[in-house]
């Protein structure tokens, strides 16, 4: 996930040299008006094929109408680069961040509040899935609106489920199950070694602040950090389980011979494991890299118990107008159009993804390559999904919980030992952000209130 950025006050001091090596990387505005449309200028962190699948919907855009041209960029490290641009008051019209970076960029007075814009457009929750609209608002402002969102599921591969007698087409329904299938998927060689195992809970290890979820657990209350609850400990005794039952040496030397996740060696893949939590994106690798016939499966991920089924992780990309736009109306007819349903599914079909709209074309989930696809949208709607804590910090969160998990995977702390670390850390961190907020609150919104 991405780091967050600096305070913009600073970065305002930075904004000569920023801006002339934005200049250098061809990332700065081209002359306005050249054919008569008012040109809106759009950062995305998109590269490759996804940027491909944008730069294809950028010009249905400019070839349906006569007003607006949006020129699209490419933009590597666009955090970094689009706050410098903020602060020195030269930013694109449009940027594409990840949702779970709006609480920086909004409490550092960043991005255009789209409330009057959206009301203006009858644009409003009801269009979408519930959760993508609530990650798009922070502290009571719509920021940003949603494109190219994904959930996580448990995907698995069918054939090693097979040779272990196990049922292909019925994923294990509780973590108690799932340890079950655990038992069986693993194996060794002649001398011992670990060769083969179920799910690992390190494996890619992108995820490690929320397997408190499937336990019941959350992040944050509101109020207070929850780093330490009952719920989450019971999580990290679950992590901790894994190396007290296989080895944590063994468990160390079987992850060092996995290969790059997008690669033939990916360790789903060649059969190392035979089960991960990932998302729709997981299509593009089985594509590109996985066996001819490779079988695979998703589903809910297990929980612990009955209350908690349905548990993800969603996330969505966002569209959003920065602070100092040029354009801020232009620009949202842009963000409006992408947010209607044709451009959208093209858009997220291209990047394997699914709609975050409430409403699909009757034959989307039969166009789109994801043959799950269906799975992980349904997910997406469950009352059970949930996305990371609009924190400002929440990389300090995320980083401190991966070191977390490390240590208990290791041995070098319990869980309870390394959640209370975390926990005392990240309490007096919310408790000085939440007096920060309360010293800027109030010009902050008032300011909001006179944006267009």
């Amino acid at each position: 996930m991405p780091r967050s950025s600096c305070n913009t006050k600073r970065l305002a001091r930075l904004c000569g040299a920023a801006l002339a090596a934005l200049l250098a990387t061809g990332c700065d505005g081209r002359p306005n008006n050249p054919d008569g449309r008012v040109v809106v200028r759009y950062w995305d962190k998109w590269s490759g094929s996804e940027a491909k699948a944008m730069q294809e919907v950028v010009d249905d855009f400019n070839a349906g109408q006569d007003r607006i041209r949006v020129e699209y960029s490419s933009v590597s490290q666009i955090n970094r680069k689009l706050m410098l641009a903020i602060g020195g008051g030269n930013p694109p019209d449009v940027a594409g961040l990840f949702g779970n970076t709006l609480a920086v960029y909004a409490e550092n007075n960043a991005l255009t509040p789209l409330d009057k814009l959206a009301a203006e457009n009858g644009v409003s929750r009801d269009d979408y899935i519930g959760v993508f609209w609530d990650i798009c608002n922070h502290r009571g402002r719509l920021w940003g609106l949603p494109s190219a969102p994904a959930s996580l599921a448990l995907v698995w591969n069918k054939k090693l489920f097979r040779e272990a007698g196990l049922d292909p087409d019925r994923p294990p329904q509780s973590i108690a199950e799932l340890e079950e299938y655990n038992d069986k998927l693993a194996s060794r060689d002649e001398n011992g070694r670990l060769v083969g195992a179920g799910l690992l809970p390190s494996e890619p290890g992108w995820w490690p602040a929320i397997w408190g979820w499937w336990f019941g657990g959350d992040l944050w209350d509101g109020e207070r950090i929850t780093a330490d609850s009952p719920e989450n400990i019971a999580a990290m005794e679950w992590i901790a389980s894994y190396p007290e039952r296989f080895g944590a040496r063994d468990l160390l030397s079987f992850r060092d011979g996995f290969g790059n996740f997008a690669s033939p060696q990916n360790a789903f893949f060649t059969g190392r494991v035979a089960m991960v939590l990932q998302g729709p994106w997981i299509q593009n690798f089985i594509r590109d890299f996985a066996p001819p016939d490779f079988e695979w499966g998703a589903a809910p991920f297990p929980s612990s118990g009955p209350d908690d089924e349905g548990v993800t992780l969603v996330e969505t990309d966002v569209l959003v107008i920065p602070a100092g736009a040029k354009h801020p109306r232009e620009a949202f007819d842009f963000i409006r159009y992408v947010n209607t349903q044709g451009p959208m599914e093209k858009l997220c079909i291209a990047q394997c993804k699914f709609s975050p709209l409430k409403e699909h074309s009757p034959d989307f989930l039969q166009r789109h390559p994801n043959p799950q696809i269906g799975t992980f949208l349904e997910l997406a709607k469950s009352s059970h999904a949930r996305f990371v804590p609009p924190l400002t910090f929440w990389v300090m969160y995320e980083n401190d919980m991966k070191q977390a998990f490390g240590k208990v995977w290791t041995g070098a702390a319990s869980p309870r030992e390394a959640l209370a670390e975390v926990q005392s850390r990240l309490q007096a961190e919310f408790e000085r952000r939440r007096a920060r907020w309360d010293r800027v609150a109030a010009a902050l919104q008032e300011g909001w209130n006179k944006q267009p």
